[in-house]
């Protein structure tokens, strides 16, 4: 693995993040997959370890009145739970169907935001 190409996707993934707040999903997962040849498990849990590093991109947030603690502390309890039972899934789905499915979630995603409000 190469520490330069690592180092690109986090700069990748970090300048997304902060300007339009997304990255692991979004970034991250498929650039590991693709340029580190990663399963999407392997992608997706490296990506789980990635976000807790986030607190740094919030504290500018926080900084400028942009971030509801209540709110983030509520979602985060939920994200709690729901992430242990969604990784819990994820380890025994292929990676041919968890990889579909994260492309379909993402293609359904992006159809809401560019035609929905």
């Amino acid at each position: 693995m190469s520490a330069v190409i690592c180092i690109l996707i986090g700069i990748a993934g970090g300048v997304l993040s902060g300007l339009m707040g997304v990255g692991g999903g979004i970034v991250l997962i498929p650039l590991m997959i693709v340029f580190l040849n990663m399963t999407q498990q392997q992608a997706q849990g490296t990506s789980l370890a990635i976000i807790t590093l986030s607190f740094f991109s919030m504290l500018v947030y926080y900084k400028k009145g942009y971030v509801d603690l209540s709110t983030a502390a509520l979602i985060g309890a939920g994200f709690v739970v729901g992430g242990f039972i969604g990784a819990q899934g994820a380890v025994w789905v292929s990676e041919e169907i968890l990889r579909k499915c994260f492309a379909a979630l993402m293609i359904i995603m992006a159809v809401k935001m560019l035609f929905f409000k």
